[in-house]
């Protein structure tokens, strides 16, 4: 499933690149072209504003909680979503482009010396060029999102 997220849910749109989802971020104001967007590459329209896109409903999921915790849960709720965790942190969590493995030996310039030392498998977005590594962070994001998987699961079957 592919996401357009408006962007007072910014937060969101960035859970759910890390979760595998080709997510856009639309900053604009401009509802014509958010439309057209979604349209065009079949995407669902993710936003807290309800009442302006009421022509393409089933297409919309209005989110109505402030809370980024919350928002996934509604979220994983409405659509009944599920996650591969093969695509888990695939995706560039600022320009939302697939990211591409890449050869330590050719980041060295571009990386704190400890994280050279200690890591060897990265991932670099081919777009921004932002460079990831399976750091503790990498961790605390798979069990938080593991967690708010389980319970929009346990949601799901109620």
């Amino acid at each position: 499933m592919k996401f357009i997220v408006t962007k007072e849910l910014g937060k969101l749109s960035r859970w759910l690149r890390i979760a595998g989802f080709d997510t856009l971020y639309f900053t604009k104001d401009n509802l014509g072209t958010l439309i057209i967007t979604a349209l065009r590459d079949q995407r669902t329209i993710v936003t807290r504003k309800r009442g302006k896109i009421d022509d393409l409903e089933k297409n919309t999921v209005v989110i109505s909680s402030e809370n980024l915790k919350e928002q996934l849960a509604e979220l994983f709720t409405k659509l009944s979503l599920v996650v591969d965790k093969k695509a888990m942190f695939s995706r560039c969590t600022l320009c939302n482009e697939v990211l591409q493995e890449a050869k330590k030996d050719k980041l060295r310039d571009f990386l704190p010396p400890y994280v050279y030392m200690h890591q060897d498998y990265f991932m670099q977005c081919p777009g921004c060029k932002k460079i990831y590594w399976r750091g503790s962070h990498w961790g605390n994001i798979k069990e938080a999102l593991s967690q708010q998987l389980e319970a929009s699961s346990k949601n799901n079957k109620a």
